[in-house]
């Protein structure tokens, strides 16, 4: 039997496994395989890893996502686009007002605050700056981290790609409202549809079909009133009272910058965009023209760098403490003067 096994040139390959203890390293006749070199996967990202303190085993992460998260936090759940299109919305009808013709410009000019006040654009570095009107200074992007909004990436990586533009220029260019055909590409196109199908994801709306005569079209009625009634609130608190507290709450966090100045942009976005009353309709008709009065003298007050109340100004009974906080959240971060006055323009217009 050995010598058939001998001659039938069959061989056994031995496995890993094997209970045998000879080995064939001792044939100088065999020259083994080198043992491949793992190549860095230079596709995966860099992976961290926290040890658990209930079991002791390893978790992984990705510290991007650790990062992400602490910027998350410091922002607020809504955008100012947001915001401002959930008052404007009917809360069981789910749409627009059909002669609201302002909203829509309105919105491109709160994309352009929004990526202001999360620090991505300011105003062009020029000494010479200060010359020349608001309007017409240029805005550059500074920081192109994306901020996970569709919207603002999307407008963030236009600003990045082409030739520095000033405000009013670039809020034209994403209305729509331009004659050079080279920049038609720069029209942010179904703002509304796109904003409202992002507060769907965020649980803010839902969306129904309903049947207009001839035509059928989606609208998205209120799911989770408490966000509406929270800008309600906050829009009556420094509309109607002298000391203006802004509570923390989830849609404006405690550590967030800029939470006065961000409600004042909101304030004056809302009633550039002809849906300020919507949050005003349970006060009388003197405290409606009251808190109108104060939005004119909020536009007056911090459409110019620096802020300040106007010499005789008369709404000095409504948020008096207004021009204190203002001041704290600004000497608070004075490196970032440039996209404050980014913010005060669009404010102003």
């Amino acid at each position: 039997m050995a010598s058939a096994s001998g001659t039938s040139g069959l061989t056994r390959r031995r496995g890993a496994g094997g209970g045998t203890t000879t080995t064939d390293d001792s044939d100088p006749s065999r020259v083994s395989s080198p043992a491949p070199k793992k190549e860095p996967d230079l596709r995966s990202p860099e992976t961290g890893y926290e040890t658990s303190g209930a079991n002791g085993h390893k978790i992984a992460f990705d510290p991007r996502d650790i990062s992400e998260s602490a910027e998350r936090n410091k922002q607020p759940k809504l955008t100012l686009m947001e915001e401002v299109l959930l008052l404007g919305l009917k809360d069981k009808q789910g749409y627009l007002s059909f002669w609201n013709d302002n909203i829509s410009y309105a919105l491109r000019g709160c994309i352009v605050i929004e990526l202001a006040f999360r620090g991505r654009i300011s105003m062009q570095k020029d000494s010479s700056r200060r010359r020349f009107p608001l309007a017409d200074r240029v805005i550059e992007v500074v920081d192109e981290t994306l901020t996970g909004e569709v919207l603002l990436d999307e407008a963030l990586k236009m600003m990045k790609s082409s030739e520095k533009m000033s405000v009013s220029s670039w809020i034209d260019l994403m209305s729509g409202e331009t004659w050079n055909l080279m920049k038609i590409g720069y029209q942010l196109k179904q703002v509304r549809e796109r904003l409202a199908k992002g507060l769907v994801d965020k649980g803010i709306l839902r969306t129904e079909k309903r049947n207009f005569l001839l035509f059928d079209m989606a609208t998205h009625p209120v799911a989770d009133g408490g966000a509406k009634d929270e800008i309600r609130r906050r829009v009556r608190n420094a509309l109607t009272q002298r000391t203006v507290v802004l509570p923390a709450t989830p849609f404006l966090p405690e550590e967030m910058e800029f939470r006065y100045l961000r409600t004042i942009a909101m304030l004056c976005a809302a009633y550039a965009a002809n849906v300020l009353e919507n949050a005003l309709v349970t006060l009388t008709h003197e405290a409606r023209e009251r808190a109108f009065a104060q939005v004119d003298e909020l536009l007056a007050e911090y459409s110019q760098w620096p802020f300040g109340r106007r010499a005789g100004g008369v709404g000095a009974a409504i948020g008096a403490n207004l021009e204190q906080v203002t001041r704290e959240e600004v000497n608070a971060a004075k490196e970032k003067e440039l996209q404050l006055e980014v913010r005060i323009d669009l404010v102003r217009n």
